[in-house]
């Protein structure tokens, strides 16, 4: 696996750029932690308010310095402003796998393609730069509208984890439901048809 944790990679094509999360892009996330609190409903670490954007980025930046998360911030070039983050994270140099996810979207960039670029940007990276074999999703099984993002960019349901962490506000712990795309299903079927839908 051929992933530099401390290296900037620069992910782009005609309609989406993702580069890495710096401490100043708060200026530009802000919009969405006051105004967009219900974009982590389902989020294990919320980006709502004041104080929780400044706890999502430090922990994004924490867990990039013991080099198992690699956070991007998401610019839309279509509509010519920053729209939300993504991150690769539970990156395995020695197991060859990282999930992608901490995914989330301003209300004004959901159902507008933009979620499908940026996936197919960070699985393109992540198979054919990195060299990963396995690449997960997991998502909270009550989430609809993210397992069906996932399951039309080619993902494979494995299996859900039975109450398997707790929710922030301590109401619940949630069932995650884990999915996945290999690199042989990458190059076989899954990057041509993620294509199609761009």
């Amino acid at each position: 696996m051929n992933f530099d944790i401390n290296k900037d990679y620069i992910l782009e094509d005609e309609r989406v750029l993702l580069r890495p999360l710096k401490p100043t892009d708060d200026g530009h996330l802000r919009v969405f932690s006051q105004n967009d609190p219900g974009i982590w409903k389902y989020s294990l670490v919320s980006a709502a308010g004041e104080e929780g954007l400044k706890k999502y980025m430090n922990i994004a930046f924490a867990e990039k310095e013991k080099k198992t998360q690699y956070p991007f911030i998401v610019f839309d070039k279509q509509a010519n402003e920053y729209a939300g983050c993504t991150r690769y994270y539970n990156i395995n140099i020695d197991f060859q796998s990282l999930e992608i996810g901490y995914t989330w979207y301003g209300k004004k960039f959901q159902g507008t393609g933009l979620n499908k670029h940026c996936k197919y940007l960070l699985l393109q990276f992540a198979f054919e730069d990195a060299g990963v074999e396995r690449v997960a999703f997991r998502a909270d099984s009550n989430n609809a509208r993210s397992i069906a993002a996932m399951k039309s960019i080619g993902c494979t349901v494995e299996g859900v984890l039975r109450k398997d962490v707790p929710m922030p506000d301590g109401s619940r712990r949630r069932d995650s439901i884990i999915l996945s795309i290999l690199k042989d299903e990458w190059f076989s079927h899954v990057k041509e048809k993620l294509i199609r839908k761009l």
